[in-house]
């Protein structure tokens, strides 16, 4: 019984391993002629399907299975390990310069030609030649193609590669080349001829040689890489040699990719030559200017690019649209053909003139230069090679224009009419009315919330009063005219109040082409004073202060009179009189002195370091360190002197004891002016060196000492050279009294005023030297209208 089953198990074995042996047999013969290895390198996915099919045959397991064709994994593996993109369509149109024809991977600064080099010299500046700015960046800028569209009419041919995806009863995801046979050979389907179907209709041709196996299958066929073809660019090229291109590769592409015509090739006559027949040639001035490609063709393998030498060139200057040096085509090609690469001419190039300098080798001065329009008969001139075309600017003069300029609303220039007067030109007043005038204007109120606030610091309202119109200068304008036999200028005055007043008269000149009226204001050309406005202001110890317009003539006396008079509590030694003139002048000369003491100083500075010589290194070291903090020191109170700004005081150095403001100086107003009436103070202002800054009470017949006494004077205070700085404006010191032995310390101080006391100079470091002079400063200080409060700036 043993035996028998022994037997049995061994026939069943048998029979299995028969039919396993068939059904491979069936699998190999359908891979048409690709053996197993073929097949396992083309598919990833395509053994180990098989292998379960196989199992299950072993097995006897009978169960329907999925036809399944790729080879896409190994497909993609391939494309990894060459370096190449998955999506194998990436070079299509790419271009390789083969390294052994002797192309060039960087790209060289191009040699100018001589004809360049011609006009440089003649001309000043290096033209380009048309048309290589398109290939200056080639070698930089060129990248393939990525998934490029194929046209629907590009033949397939051997290397051509196709993506290939079915489904429904069977799933396709195959990539085949068409070998050179031209054909495709697709697992259980078979061969399939592609060579000279067009692009549009190889997905028509594989679905029919699928569904005659296989029925209810989509198919879709998209392209990879394209075949690749080589062609040759020779003769006056960048970068001659031998191209690996794509087969979708046009003339144009391809000279792109060379560097284009080098600086005596032609870019008008560029040919491709196939079978030793010229069989296209391209004007590339056409695709450059105008976009024209219709010359253009597709390359061939084995085509030849030819690039001729130019026949000629020539130069356009001046004012043109694109000023270079153009190829001619053939000889005597007409002017206007040249110009319409070049853009045509300019709105501002005048056509009446143009310059053509010619070279004739022949004569023996082979240049000469002639001057034509540019009207239809110019335009037709035929241009020879070294021709340079010199294209003038039209002269930006108006033939009908007068021009109103200065103190105006706006300069215009306006068309001239014939019997044009000045009030013509300027029809009302309103017209003289400036920009700025109606900007400060705006500038005075705001509305937000409906409701009106001023724009303005409260403290600049009063200053701005009465400058709201620039103030115009009635009595004198002018017109310039050119006279135009001789080109001089003539100047031609009127009163502009006269043109308002009376149109008719003589003052309403009569206006010619080309006239510039000019308007100015007060501030352009100063008018006498009766004639100025004069606005001054008026602020303190007064009835009624505020701001008054006055008249030529008036003085402090007219302007208090017109405020109504001072007020019982108005102090007439303080008053303080301000002209902004004045404050500009006393700036300027604070700012010479201090540059005269830091020079001073800068002197002193280098002295002492020539000392340090001679000392031993130990005391030059400490003196040294001493110096240098002196001169941070001084440097620093330098800079604050520097930051102090003059008021533009006016001291009257009135008496003390004068209660009559009728004895005010009787200085005359200027627009600007400002006058201040302080009441009485009450206290006197002590600071310097003591022992307490205070403000003590002001009591009557009180002198120096008697506050100096309040205060306390420091150990190191120099009470000799104390001053006082008066609320008038003035400064005390002992050198301007001539009396009480020249003691400051007797000086009777009024309510008010300051007194300031420095330090001794036994210290000499450079601002106790700056100090030293407090005699001299002091003046300044007062011409300079600097009260106490600059002076303790500079102390603090």
């Amino acid at each position: 019984m043993f035996k028998f089953t022994k037997s049995f198990i061994a026939v069943a074995l048998a029979t299995a391993s028969v039919g396993a042996f068939a059904q491979n047999s069936i699998s190999k013969a359908d891979l048409f002629g690709q053996d197993q290895s073929s097949q396992s390198s083309q598919s990833g996915t395509d053994d180990s399907t098989a292998t379960t099919t196989m199992t299950g045959a072993n097995l006897g397991i009978t169960s329907p299975r999925k036809v399944v064709i790729t080879n896409s994994q190994d497909a993609q593996a391939a494309a990894t390990a060459r370096g190449m993109p998955s999506d194998a369509g990436a070079s299509i149109n790419g271009m390789t310069p083969r390294s052994d024809f002797g192309n060039q991977s960087s790209v060289k600064t191009p040699e100018l030609s001589e004809f360049q080099k011609f006009i440089a010299d003649n001309t000043g500046q290096v033209l380009p030649i048309f048309g290589t700015a398109f290939f200056a960046n080639a070698q930089a800028t060129f990248a393939p193609i990525v998934n490029s569209p194929v046209p629907s009419d590009y033949p397939l041919g051997p290397g051509d590669e196709l993506k290939i995806r079915g489904w429904g009863t069977i799933d396709i995801d195959y990539r085949a080349t068409v070998d050179r046979n031209g054909t495709i050979n697709i697992p259980t389907v078979g061969s399939v001829v592609l060579a000279g179907v067009k692009a549009g209709d190889a997905e028509n041709v594989v679905r029919a040689a699928i569904a005659r196996l296989y029925k209810g299958v989509t198919v879709s066929v998209n392209f990879g890489q394209l075949r690749a073809i080589t062609v040759y660019v020779v003769g006056q090229a960048n970068r001659p040699g031998t191209y690996t291109v794509s087969s979708l590769s046009t003339l144009v592409t391809a000279l792109f990719a060379s560097g284009g015509p080098n600086a005596n090739g032609s870019m008008r006559r560029v040919q491709v030559k196939r079978g030793g027949k010229v069989v296209a040639e391209l004007d590339l001035y056409s695709f450059i200017a105008k976009g024209d490609k219709s010359a253009d063709i597709k390359l061939l393998d084995g085509d030849t690019i030819y690039i001729p030498p130019a026949s000629g060139f020539v130069a356009l200057v001046g004012k043109v649209n694109s000023p270079a040096i153009y190829e001619l085509k053939y000889s005597n090609e007409p002017l206007e053909s040249v110009l319409d690469y070049a853009g045509g001419l300019p709105v501002v190039a005048d056509p009446r003139r143009a310059f053509l300098e010619r070279i004739d080798p022949n004569k023996s001065r082979p240049r000469s230069v002639e001057e034509f329009a540019l009207n239809s008969e110019g335009l037709k001139r035929s241009l020879k090679n070294g021709d340079v075309l010199n294209v003038t600017s039209i002269i930006p003069e108006f033939s009908n224009a007068v021009v109103l300029r200065g103190n105006v609303d706006q300069p215009v220039r306006a068309p001239f009419k014939q019997g044009m007067h000045i009030s013509d030109l300027i029809p009302n007043r309103e017209y003289l009315i400036t920009r700025n005038s109606i900007k400060r204007q705006n500038n005075t109120v705001a509305v937000d919330n409906d409701e009106k606030n001023t724009t303005e610091n409260a403290g600049s309202i009063a200053t701005r009063i009465g400058g709201l119109i620039d103030a115009i200068n009635w009595d004198y304008a002018v017109v310039e005219r050119v006279n135009r036999s001789d080109l001089s200028v003539q100047l031609i005055p009127f009163n502009l109040g006269n043109v308002f007043l009376h149109p008719a008269g003589p003052d309403n000149l009569q206006l010619q082409p080309g006239d510039t009226v000019t308007i100015f204001s007060q501030s352009d050309v100063a008018v006498p004073m009766e004639k100025r406005q004069i606005f001054v202001r008026v602020e303190g110890e007064v009835k009624i202060p505020g701001v008054y317009q006055m008249t030529a003539g008036d003085t402090l006396s007219t302007l208090i009179a017109k405020a109504g008079g001072p007020t019982s509590n108005a102090y007439m030694f303080g008053t303080a009189f301000y002209r902004e003139e004045v404050r500009k002048e006393q700036q300027a000369n604070l700012q010479r002195a201090v540059d005269r003491l830091e020079a001073q100083i800068r002197n002193e500075e280098s002295t002492q370091a020539a000392n340090l010589r001679a000392m031993s290194s130990a005391d030059a070291a400490a003196a040294s360190a001493q110096l240098e903090t002196e001169r941070k020191i001084a440097q620093e109170r330098i800079d604050r002197l520097r930051k102090l700004e003059s008021s533009g005081r006016i001291a009257f150095g009135l008496d003390p004891n004068e209660r009559s403001f009728a004895h005010l100086p009787q200085v005359t107003l200027k627009n600007g002016d400002r006058l201040v009436v302080p009441s009485k103070p009450a206290f006197v202002h002590v600071f310097g060196a003591v022992n307490v800054e205070a403000s003590p009470l002001w009591k009557p017949n009180s002198r120096v000492s008697d506050y100096l006494k309040i205060a306390g004077t420091a150990m190191d205070a120099d009470v000799d050279n104390a001053f006082v700085l008066r609320i008038d404006g003035t400064v005390v010191s002992t050198n301007s009294q001539g009396w009480f032995f020249g003691k400051i310390g007797g000086v009777e101080v009024m309510p008010g005023d300051t007194i300031v006391v420095p330090e001794k100079f036994d210290r000499q470091t450079a601002w106790s030297k700056f100090m030293q002079g407090a005699r001299e400063w002091t003046q300044i200080f007062a011409n300079f209208g600097l009260g106490a409060a600059a002076v303790k700036t500079l102390r603090d």
